[in-house]
This record gives structure tokens, sequence and C-alpha cells, in this order.
């Protein structure tokens, strides 16, 4: 019950924070001088086809780009009644891409679940990997499997992910016949969910889930095995290996809950990491996902496009931190939901 209120509580923050977000994120997409389509109006009258110029003059006014700042963010959130009455963000209205000319709901609808489950699955392979190989190295600390995994550790560290990117799928399709490119066959795009083609984007997502997750693994891998290290060398751990208690049951109860804390306090930071870290790695592997899409809303000024993106990496960070804080309250004992009693 305690968790639940917690929870509710910490539900409660995230909107507040998601509200300051968007309003930082407005601010910082408007800060570079002008827009997407006062942009295009210098380029017409700089070309002498200023038939064109009304046209854009009547977007600007469609989509409130001549009212006050403060005004359009009131209109894009959806706090205010634009050009078409209340229809902003909180009513679903995604906005308008000018760079692309159509709705950003359609640039970005399956792309958000590309995105959100190729992340997924990289966190996932993150944590089963790391964890397991970062206990072992310090259980069995100097010696030869410690230092394999340290060296394995040091060179996911230090292999660029595009090139590695680039040597698995040249090796993994000449030899396992992994398919390239995507995150699904084309034949299965647009069509109903099944299983064919959930099995069809299991096997896409296993080079990029490797390509992007393997220096989160190398990081988490040599963060975890220090910290246990730490903890190993404290007193409570030989106090229980002296009672009696079995080295794997004393490992995961104790050394392990304590050293694993900062890891589950980093999944917040872990996702908003991934998109803005792979948007290369999306490029080069053809990935249906909203990273390549920032990147270029950003450089054109295109700034519905752009605000969205950033307000659902937003969403996702302190959806994250919300989920790590709750685990850490059942992980650890020591943490409380309320301030320490005088």
């Amino acid at each position: 019950m305690q968790i639940l209120r917690y929870a509710v509580y910490r539900f409660g923050t995230m909107l507040l924070t998601l509200l300051v977000v968007s309003v930082l994120v407005f601010v910082i997409i408007n800060l570079p001088p002008g827009d997407y389509l006062s942009n295009q109006i210098a380029e017409l009258q700089a070309t002498g086809q200023t038939a064109g110029v009304a046209k854009i003059q009547f977007l600007r006014q469609e989509f409130a780009l001549d009212e006050p700042l403060w005004k359009q963010y009131l209109i894009w959130v959806g706090f205010y009644p634009g050009p078409h009455g209340f229809s902003g963000l909180i009513q679903g209205n995604l906005g308008w891409s000018f760079y692309n000319s159509q709705p950003v709901a359609e640039i970005v609808g399956s792309k958000l679940w590309a995105t959100v489950a190729l992340n997924v699955a990289v966190v996932l392979f993150i944590y089963a990997i790391a964890v397991p190989l970062g206990v072992v190295a310090a259980a069995r600390s100097r010696t030869w499997i410690d230092y394999t995994s340290s060296f394995i550790g040091y060179l996911g560290l230090a292999t660029p992910n595009f090139l590695l990117a680039l040597i698995l799928y040249y090796y993994g399709r000449k030899y396992i016949g992994l398919p390239i490119g995507g995150l699904m066959d084309p034949d299965f795009e647009g069509q109903p969910l099944s299983w064919d083609k959930i099995k069809s984007v299991l096997l896409h997502l296993i080079v990029p889930t490797f390509v992007i997750g393997t220096a989160g693994v190398a990081s988490m891998m040599q963060r975890l095995r220090a910290n246990m290290l730490d903890e190993l060398g404290k007193p409570y751990v030989e106090t229980a290996v002296a009672k009696g208690m079995a080295p794997s049951r004393m490992l995961a109860k104790y050394p392990l809950r304590v050293a694993f804390n900062p890891f589950v306090a980093d999944i917040g930071n872990l996702l908003p990491t991934l998109i803005s870290g792979s948007v290369i790695i999306s490029v080069i592997m053809s990935l249906p996902t909203i990273g390549p899409d920032l990147l270029t809303a950003l450089k054109t000024q295109d700034q519905f496009l752009a605000g969205f993106v950033l307000m659902f990496v937003a969403l996702l960070t302190l959806i994250g931190t919300m989920i790590s804080d709750v685990l850490l309250i059942m992980l650890d004992p020591r943490i409380r939901y309320e301030g320490r009693e005088a």
C-alpha cells in the first residue's frame, strides 16, 4: 500500500516536471533566430520567387507562428485556443512538420513503437549481460575470468559502434544469414500483428541491440565489478561467510543488492542516452527510429517535429526515473518513502 501511494505521488511530480520541461523545450527550439517558414520566406525573396511568400504567410497564421512566443507555447501545449480552437499536445495534436509537409503524427507514429521496442531490448540486453559478468568478475577477482571479462569490457568501450555495425552486418549476413536494415521484413510492414511478424522483428533486433548495447554492457560491467569489490571487503561479508552462509546466496542477498543501487537509479538516464547516442547507428542500419528525425528537425528548425521528439525523450526519462525510484525502495530497505523522522 505504501509503494502504491508513493507511485501515485511520483506520478504527480512527473506530470509537473513534464510541464516545466515543455517550457524549456519550447524556449530552446526558439532560441535560434527565425524559424523554418521565416527561412523559406527569406530564401524565396532572395531568389525573386515572391509567389510562394503569400502561401508561407498563410501557414504562419494557420499555425499561430505570427503570435507572441508565450501564446505560441500555450497553443502548442493545448492550454489556449489557436486558429482551430484547443488543439495541442494534450489534445493529441502533435503539430505539423513543415520540412516533410505532413502531420508529425504520421511521421513518428510507427517510429515511436519501434524506438521503444529497440531501446527496451537494448536495456534488457545490457542488464542481462553486464550483471552476471560484473558479479563473476568481482567474485573471481585477479583470475583469468576477471582478466578476460575486463579485456572484453575494454574492447567494447574502444570499438566504435558504427564500425561494429558494419562488421556484424557483413559477417552476420554471410555466415548466419542475419537480415540487413530495418526492424522487420518489408513484407510485414503495414500488416496486422502475427507470430511471423514478431519473429521477423526479433530477428532484426539482434544486430542493432548488440551494436547499441555493447558500450553500455562494458561500462556497467566495470562499474558493477568495482562496486562489488568495495562491498566484498566490508566486515558484514566476512561475518556472513564466518556464519557458514553459502557464497552464492551471500553475494545475491547482501553485496549485490547494495552495489546494484546506482544501476537501478540509472534506468531513467539510460533510455534518452540510448536514443540520442544511436542516431548514427540508426542512419547506418536504416532503423525506423525517431533519432534521425530529431537530427533533421533540429538542422532545419522544424520546430513542431523537434519539440515533440524532445518531449517524447523527456517523457521516457521521467518514466524511467519513476520506475527506478520505485524499484530502489523495493530493493533497498534503508530507503524510506518520507523524510527521516526527527
